[in-house]
């Protein structure tokens, strides 16, 4: 049976109430805000995260805690919050899904300074996928999950309950409203639940409990041994949960917060790097066609063959050079230079009918004269911007990937890059770009 994350040997250091953790953990949030690389935008367009991190630092700094829980709807997480608090805190209502936004209140026992609980909306809500996405990211940042369940565990359940457990989130399977079962129903149940959830949950985490138990129908005899029937409520029958709680908070708590930061830190510092590349990639493609127009111009005017290809080399390269400046990974003119004669050759091989059009009508520029020229001259400088795209998307991806070309080498990137490219497209907008240019000039 798996462990949680957090379980496993740790140093005399960690020991001291996982205040090493902190430490670390607190660093990996400080270097994500103070990060003076991000490119400009890239930290705008992830304000909302930003946020979550200086309340994350925040929450470290008080030794704060947050417990979410986090199930279907009507499986009674409010009602099982209260229980813990001992109030009626959380709103709790017959109607069907009554918490359509997360909440958060303190845990007062004295066992349990400093930790927060968290309900969430209910998973299966009809129309509530926004509040899905909220309970998923609630419990994606909170501490520790109390996974509630009313019966049998469904396959939504399961596959929402892999999710938590798959990044790492410890989690406590609740089975809730357990008086309306006899002691059979009961059995059988639990049973249930530790077999379907066998390798991903210890039987331990898995608990029953009746956080709002119906009411008690006892019979009373008046003084004039008159009997009525009434209805008695019942205390809520949670000490199990409770109890496991404070023996999980009292010996990894900070370890368990110190978990979730760094956890937290590594899923944004995962985005930042998307972003960063998403950025950098629409850049290097605005870069590209700057390049592509200007090469294609440069060739159809251009009426000396020789001088074309040379022309064409040095625009690649330096395109090259420039866009390896935009992926922070500069490249020299002559690495530059042997990256364009690998994806020129590569690219050759693949579209040999491309380059000899290149050639014909290099060749009949200098041989014909009149409208001849201006028609090759053109249908040239499409397919120089053609080629020059080629290898400006080609060399994006080869940095994009740290300067390496990954399994398969460059034949296999370049073969992607080309049948992803609609040769048509590129070439009318080349046609576009170009006569458009040359209308201005």
């Amino acid at each position: 049976m798996p462990d949680w994350p957090w379980k496993k040997k740790r140093t005399p250091a960690e020991n001291e109430g996982g205040s090493g953790h902190l430490t670390l953990a607190r660093e990996s949030l400080r270097d994500l805000i103070d990060d003076s690389r991000l490119p400009d935008g890239v930290r705008d367009s992830l304000s909302h995260d930003y946020e979550a991190v200086e309340a994350m630092l925040e929450k470290l700094e008080h030794g704060h805690l947050h417990l979410a829980v986090f199930g279907r709807v009507s499986t009674g997480k409010s009602s099982l919050l209260n229980a813990l608090i001992g109030a009626d805190t959380f709103a709790v209502s017959p109607l069907h899904g009554e918490t359509r936004h997360s909440t958060m209140h303190q845990w007062n026992e004295v066992e349990a300074d400093g930790v927060y609980l968290i309900d969430t909306p209910g998973l299966d809500e009809a129309g509530g996928e926004e509040r899905e996405a909220l309970a998923k990211e609630v419990a994606g940042r909170s501490d520790l999950v109390i996974f509630v369940v009313d019966s049998d565990i469904t396959e939504t359940e399961l596959d929402s309950l892999r999710t938590l457990l798959g990044r790492g989130r410890p989690v406590i399977v609740v089975l809730n409203k357990s008086d309306l079962f006899t002691s059979d129903e009961h059995a059988q149940l639990m049973e249930s639940l530790r077999s379907r959830t066998a390798g991903i949950v210890d039987p331990d985490h898995i608990l029953a409990v009746a956080a709002q138990p119906r009411p008690q129908t006892v019979v009373e005899v008046d003084v004039e041994g008159n009997e009525n029937t009434v209805e008695r409520a019942r205390e809520p029958d949670i000490d199990v949960l409770r109890l496991r709680l404070w023996d999980i908070l009292d010996a990894e708590g900070k370890t368990l917060a110190a978990l979730n930061a760094s956890l937290f830190a590594a899923d944004l510092s995962d985005q930042v790097g998307r972003r960063i590349l998403a950025a950098r990639r629409e850049l290097g493609d605005k870069l590209v066609r700057t390049y592509c127009v200007g090469k294609g111009i440069g060739v159809a005017f251009n009426p000396v063959p020789v001088a074309d290809l040379f022309a064409a080399a040095f625009i690649d390269i330096g395109m090259v050079v420039h866009l390896s400046r935009v992926y922070d990974l500069p490249l020299s003119k002559k690495e530059a230079g042997s990256l364009v004669g690998v994806i020129v050759a590569e690219s050759a091989a693949l579209m040999g009918t491309v380059w000899a059009l290149h050639f014909v009508s290099s060749a009949l520029k200098v041989g014909t004269g009149g409208l001849s020229t201006v028609v090759t001259a053109g249908a040239q400088g499409a397919v120089a911007y053609y080629s020059t795209y080629v290898v400006g998307q080609v060399a994006a991806e080869y940095l994009a990937r740290g300067k390496s070309w990954g399994e398969g080498g460059p034949k296999k990137v370049v073969r992607r890059i080309l049948d992803d490219l609609d040769r048509d497209t590129v070439l009318r907008d080349a046609r576009r770009e170009i006569r458009a240019r040359l209308k201005l000039g």
